[in-house]
């Protein structure tokens, strides 16, 4: 409500009152103090927590809270802008514990949405305080009846406020009305309300009064339109990217109607799109749910996306393809086996996640794989956590339309010591791109930082402008009204009687008007002027002309409604004037001072980084902590709406602008909703706790120890822990889940699990673990069982060492099982072969070898080995018969390798044979033989063997080809020779050739290559003469090069097979000899196996243009054709699709068509289209479906023209099917007696008939023919002309002189030309006269006759001209002019060059 006052100076307000305007340390907080000192103790209303602007989902419960201070304490009252706060629909709460005043709406409907106002008043003072109140709509609406009647409530004409404003006799202002795009609503009304201040940015609307109001309208309305059609609408999801490259939304809806319509509409345009069908966009429907995706979205997809059904429209999105791009890609990696790797890349725009690929998919966060993003949103990174060999291959990055990709490479680790056993766990890192990357990073971000900065002024700087262009608008407005209430006064005093001067009282309540015109006329220079529903003031200064007159400050101000004692007080106006004039007197005021406050937004204090919700484990600690932009503002902390301050258990840290709330010892009772406010700005989190198992640390390492028991002893392994219920126990064993049976036992309880293990056996041995789980989490903890039991046997064959005369030696390997005790002995027994009894040799020792010293010559024996541990003796294992000093030579060595080759040397070597005959070898005979000769020769002397297993041949003659043999020794002699090596020249080692050239493709298919090149050439010393070539194969994804042939070819030629269609594949050629292989040789471009590219082209010598087919018959029309790659064929009939019921054969060379059994419908130009990458070809064949054609109808005669008859019939009835049919007549009179032809090819129902001859009889025919046949004729009555006598005479005219005189004319124009550049262009006009007309050609008013550029001709009045190649310079108008003595005709015309 409004409050009206006039106050003097002195008494602004009431006698004895002033008007101080003061500042709450709270922003937003508006205060005005009453009294010039406020006496000892006293204080004016302040909010120390002021309400905050809410945005809640309809129907929930809405608070507004604030705590007051002021001494004496104030009176709270709430009030709203539009409409009244009613007992009804509002709670009004104060809580004497927090000293909470709270403001309840229950259920908030949009009818809330508005403005709210607490006022808090005392005796020395006010305090007012706005906070506004948003509400999102869900849903239709329901309860119409409800909101009608609380709208109807409101429009009563009770409503104080519009009957004040109708009191107060006021001119609209005239605001410039902004147009606003009907895209803007669409947006605002499918958008979340998060989304409403960057769609006001982009849409550049900075006035927001009244726009949620008309929100809400235009959200009724559109409900209203959507209840015709839909019945159910929700999850409505706005249009987003996939990993896939494009882009969907979707939403659920139920139609009233299921035959309803939907269409799709981009920027006001329809999409073509079938159901279930995916091109470019699709839409798919499953059950309730409707899909719109975008396949392959380029920047060309960017707009604003609608909904309709049956006309009526249901949802709007609007889609922007991200333009981030990277400014650093990943790199290739390479990282050790067990090692991690990291892929790095910084983008030019901020982005909260990208997408990571892998060679199998999409890449998740997890226990493989770590996805992190920096604080910036600039650098994203991919952590690939304990790499394997099989990790190997390339991984990507998608960022919105753009992508990279790199490859990771894992080196095995080539420790001979880990062989076949798990690698350890390593802790390094390869890749990331370091401190260039962060430095890159931040460059960005002060760069986009900057710009954000540029648009911010700019934003300020238009806000500027637009507040100064208001207010010159309102200080124009309000000087006028001014002007305009003077007159009225000083009007009005005239018109009273004079009485003489006398002072008016010091105040005049509005309760008391002054009576007469005046009066009425005072109270419109009142003017409530509000901005944004903010008090504001207007100050004017009244002058008056006569006299000492005395100045005096008129001030306008809005205060809202009083409450006391839950009544509201009447409105009064309150008006004080200084002095009463004279009647008579004139008096005029002037009003002073700017008509808006200069006033300075301040934003005030807000957080720059919020809360975050919290997970903390029972029993530890957890901080929450935000950051303000200032330090000097404290931070108050609320737990589910309730205050917290600082306790032993909670501790409340201010750290210059951080604020943190530490919660020790966290329990389940500290969970809930914390809030952190400061200066009337908040932020909220949720703390979690959360009681996972756990176990204490001492009972962790008592499980940890192993237990060792022996075996058929029982085990038992118990575990202690806490953590909330239920839980599940599970126990393994070497990762194999244990469940109970006879031999295990598990025992579970609230606090603790028992696993006891009865009869154990060696073969249980392992690791024993526990797994532990409930909702918050999981634990698991490991140990070790060792049974010990005795040693399983020796492991054999025995292996001979020597086997001499006077000694046996061998070795044997040690028990498959030690029994968990390390082996202390062996005990061997020995038995002569041909004896019972059995020797024992006691203990030897741990070692598995055995010297037995104690044989006879030629004598066997056989021995009995047990394992000895502290656990017991195994079971004995026995050796085969070894005989004493046998002779035993020893097997054939490997077949001698060569290792190099020089003129006079040449480098073998060998491996020992496996059978050394029982004893050591002594040493090896190495023998050689010339390639064509059949003598070995012994390089090394008989009596000095070769000790080692290599040998340098120096007794070679440079030149000659030899091959070599060994032989192994030992003392029963030399064994058989080896196999000889392969055959090696005396020389010195060649050079690799070179690069093999000219390596071109000679043909390819879709399934192989042919290569052709030339050899490279020799260079004596550098690069030797090529003895043939390897073909090299590595697919475009892969990074690994293949072999084609296993063995080297000698043609300068090869053809590859196998390679998949279409696939793409690098190509290189590298040529090699006894030297080694030379550099490779790689084609420039990748080859994709497909054949060369052909363009399109038909085969067939000759093919049907037309045909005709009988209806009911198949109608079948086949093209051939060749083409490279594989194309595409499309069949149109009259620029259409063709029907099902047409049915299209297609191969790689040919396709036809086949129409079963063909219609007259049928009928149309059929037209193929060939393409593929190279280009297209058409061809169209038009089939005509027919039969044979019915009748004419009857046939009449008629004579118009002496000598003629005009014969017409009705049409026939196949006329109006077949739009070629026509008409052929026949005739025959009385004399010939033969039907002769008259006419063919009509295309009407009428012809005239000539030299019809009197006196004689006629008959005709009329056939209807068509491209099937011709039909059956219709014959006419039989005519006659009877002959009539007349007399013949003539009249001439008179001749007439003859003049062929005639101005000039065009009877052929010329026409607009659109002619390609560089191409000719041909123009050409007639032109008639006598005597003949002189021609002239214009270009842009400039003769062109002379100009060489143009060749211009005139050939029997046909004038013409060519450009002969068209430029730029070439485009504009032409004229022809063409003039003689008779008159002057101009003709002109337009070339447009294309580019």
């Amino acid at each position: 409500m409004f409050k009206i006052r006039k106050a003097k100076d002195d008494e602004p307000t009431a006698p004895g009152q002033v008007k101080i305007k003061k500042k709450s340390r709270v922003p937003g907080v508006m205060i005005t103090q009453y009294v010039e000192e406020l006496p000892e103790g006293m204080s004016t209303p302040d909010f120390t927590r002021k309400p905050i602007a809410l945005t809640i989902q309809e129907g929930k419960l809405a608070i507004f809270r604030a705590v007051i201070t002021g001494n004496p304490t104030p009176v709270v009252t709430w009030v709203r802008n539009d409409g009244e706060i009613g007992e009804e629909r509002y709670t009004i709460v104060y809580d004497q514990s927090s000293g909470e005043h709270q403001l309840q709406i229950p259920g908030v409907t949009g009818d809330e949405t508005d403005t709210y106002k607490c006022f808090a008043r005392n005796e020395y003072g006010k305090a007012v305080v706005t906070a506004a109140l948003n509400v999102i709509e869900v849903g239709f609406k329901k309860g119409r009846a409800m909101q009608a009647s609380r709208t109807a409530v409101r429009e009563t004409p009770e409503d104080f406020k519009k009957a004040l404003k109708n009191r107060v006799d006021t001119e609209p202002k005239q605001m410039k009305k902004i147009e606003i795009d009907d895209a803007f609503w669409e947006l605002l009304l499918s958008a979340d309300k998060k989304d409403y201040e960057a769609i006001y940015t982009r849409y550049g609307i900075t006035d927001f009064r009244g726009i949620l109001k008309k929100l809400s309208e235009k959200k009724i309305e559109r409900e209203r339109e959507q209840e015709k059609v839909v019945e159910r609408l929700c999850n409505l999801k706005p249009i987003e990217m996939n990993a896939d490259g494009g882009a969907e939304f979707e939403l659920e809806m139920s139609l009233k109607d299921p035959t309803s319509k939907i269409f799709i509409f981009k920027d006001g345009v329809m999409i073509p799109l079938d159901l279930d069908t995916e091109v470019k966009h699709g839409l798919k429907q499953v059950g309730k749910k409707f899909v719109f995706s975008i396949n392959g979205v380029d920047p060309k997809d960017a707009g604003l996306y609608q909904v309709m059904v049956d006309g009526v429209s249901i949802f709007s999105t609007d889609f922007k393809p991200p333009t981030a791009d990277f400014l650093v890609k990943i790199q290739d990696v390479k990282a050790e086996e067990r090692g991690d790797a990291v892929f790095e890349c910084v983008l030019s725009h901020p982005m909260k996640n990208i997408n990571w690929l892998g060679k199998n998919g999409p890449l998740e966060q997890g226990d493989k794989y770590d996805i992190i993003v920096s604080e910036d949103m600039l650098i994203h990174s991919l952590i690939v956590k304990d790499c394997l060999p099989l990790d190997k291959g390339t991984f990507a990055a998608e960022a919105g339309l753009k992508s990279c990709s790199a490859w990771l490479i894992v080196e095995a680790d080539k420790d001979p010591k880990t062989k076949g056993k798990k690698k350890a766990r390593k802790t390094t890192r390869a890749g990331g791109g370091g401190a260039d990357l962060m430095k890159v990073a931040q460059e960005q971000q002060a760069k986009l930082l900057k710009e954000r900065d540029e648009l911010i002024a700019k934003a300020k700087a238009k806000a500027v402008e637009e507040a100064a262009a208001l207010a010159a608008a309102e200080k124009a407005e309000a000087e006028n009204r001014a002007k305009a209430e003077a007159e009225a006064k000083a009007e009005a005093k005239a018109e009273a009687p004079v009485t003489g001067k006398a002072e008016a009282p010091a105040t005049s309540k509005a309760e008391a008007p002054a009576p007469g015109k005046a009066q009425e006329k005072a109270k419109t220079k009142v003017k409530a002027k509000t901005k944004t529903k903010t008090k504001a003031k207007v100050k004017a200064e009244a002058k008056v002309e006569e006299g000492d007159d005395k100045v005096e400050e008129t001030t306008v101000t809005e205060e809202e409604e009083d409450e006391e004692s839950g009544k509201e007080e009447d409105v009064k106006e309150e008006v004080t004037d200084t002095e009463e004039e004279p009647v008579l007197e004139k008096r005029k005021r002037v009003r002073t001072g700017p008509l808006v406050p200069d006033t300075v937004i301040d934003p005030g204090v807000y957080f720059t980084s919020g809360l975050s919700d919290v997970t903390a484990i029972i029993g530890t600690d957890a901080e929450m902590v935000c950051k303000l932009s200032s330090e000097d503002c404290d931070g108050v902390w609320y737990r589910d709406g309730i205050e917290i301050t600082a306790t032993d258990d909670i501790c409340i840290v201010k750290d210059g602008t951080y604020r943190k709330l530490i919660i020790k010892n966290c329990k389940e009772d500290d969970v809930g909703k914390y809030r952190c406010e400061a200066d009337g700005r908040k932020t909220e989190a949720v703390l979690n706790v959360e009681d996972p198992p756990r176990v204490n640390n001492d009972d962790l390492e008592e499980f940890k120890k192993p237990i060792i028991i022996k075996a058929g002893k029982e085990a038992s392994f118990k575990l202690p822990f806490v953590g909330r219920e239920p839980m599940k126990i599970q126990w393994y064993k070497d990762g194999e889940e244990l469940l109970e049976d006879t031999h295990f036992r598990i025992e579970k309880s609230s606090s603790h699990s028992r696993l006891l293990l009865t009869k154990c056996h060696r073969k249980i041995t392992g690791e024993i673990k526990i797994k532990i789980k409930n909702e918050c989490g999981t634990i698991e903890a490991i140990s070790q069982l060792l049974v010990l039991d005795k040693p399983t046997p020796p492991l054999g064959p025995e292996d001979i060492i020597e086997s001499s005369s006077s000694c046996i030696e061998f070795k044997w390997r040690p028990p498959r099982d030690n029994g968990g005790s390390p082996i202390t002995d062996y005990i061997l027994e020995r038995q002569q072969i041909g004896r019972n009894s059995w020797k024992k040799l006691g203990k030897i020792g741990p070692e598995p070898t055995y010297r037995d010293t104690d044989v006879d010559h030629g004598r066997k024996y056989c021995y009995h080995i047990q394992a000895e541990t502290d656990q017991g003796i195994s079971e004995m294992m026995e050796t085969d018969d070894i005989q004493a000093g046998t002779k035993a030579y020893p097997g054939f060595p490997s077949t001698p390798k060569i290792v190099s080759a020089f003129k006079d040397c040449i480098n073998l070597v060998w491996s020992a044979p496996t059978n050394t005959g029982g004893t050591n070898l002594l040493g090896y005979n190495v023998e050689k033989r010339k390639n064509g000769s059949n003598l070995w020769g012994l390089i090394n002397s008989p009596d000095e063997p070769i000790r080692e297993k290599t040998y340098a041949v120096k007794d070679v003659v440079e030149g000659i080809e030899y091959e070599f043999r060994v032989s192994a020794i030992n003392i029963s002699g030399a064994g058989e020779p080896s196999a000889p090596s392969e055959f090696v020249f005396a020389r010195d080692p060649k050079m690799p050739p070179g690069k093999v050239i000219d390596l071109k493709v000679t043909d390819s298919t879709y399934t192989t290559l042919s290569l052709g090149w030339t050899k490279p050439t020799e260079e004596e010393g550098v690069q030797d003469e090529a003895k043939g070539y390897f073909v090299e194969l590595r697919p475009a994804e892969n990074p690994e090069w293949g072999r084609s042939n296993s063995s080297a070819i000698i043609m300068t030629s090869y053809t590859i097979m196998g390679l998949k269609s279409m696939a793409m594949y690098w190509v290189r050629v590298l040529a090699t000899n006894e030297g080694g292989d030379g550099v490779p040789q790689e084609l420039d471009n990748y080859i994709i196996s497909m054949p060369p590219p052909v363009k399109p082209q038909f085969t067939d010598r000759k093919m049907k243009n037309f045909m005709v087919m009988r209806a009911g018959n198949s109608a079948r029309v086949n093209f051939n054709f060749q083409a490279s790659p594989v194309p595409t064929i499309t069949w149109l009939k009259d620029s259409h699709p063709v029907g099902k019921q047409v049915t299209v054969s297609n191969t790689d060379t040919s396709s036809q068509i086949i129409i079963p059994s063909a219609e007259r419908q049928d009928t149309g130009i059929y037209t193929i289209i060939v393409k593929n990458l190279v280009g297209q070809e058409t061809c169209s064949v038009e089939i005509r479906i027919t039969d044979d054609p019915k009748p004419p109808g009857p046939v009449e005669l008629e004579e118009n023209v002496s000598g003629t008859v005009t014969v017409s019939w009705s049409p026939s009835p196949d006329e109006k099917k077949d739009d070629r049919l026509n008409y052929m007549i026949t005739k025959r009179d009385s004399v010939k007696r033969a039907w002769q032809h008259v006419a063919d090819r009509l295309f009407n129902n009428k012809f005239t008939a000539i030299n019809i001859m009197s006196g004689r009889q006629y008959q005709f025919r009329v056939y209807a023919k068509n491209d099937m046949g011709i039909s059956e004729p219709s014959e006419s009555a039989t005519w006659e002309v009877k002959r009539a006598k007349e007399t013949f005479s003539l009249n001439l005219p008179a001749s007439k002189d003859c003049s062929f005189e005639m101005p000039p004319s065009f009877s052929v124009p010329l026409k607009m030309h659109n002619s390609p550049e560089n191409y000719e262009c041909y123009m050409s006009c007639a032109v008639t006269g006598s005597p003949k007309p002189h021609v002239t050609w214009y270009r842009n008013n400039i003769s062109l006759n002379t100009n060489t550029n143009y060749l211009i001709t005139n050939t029997c009045g046909v004038c013409s001209m060519v450009v002969l190649k068209v430029g730029p310079k070439d485009s504009g108008d032409y004229k022809v002019i063409a003039e003689n003595p008779l008159g002057r005709v101009e003709c002109s015309t337009k070339l447009v060059v294309k580019d």
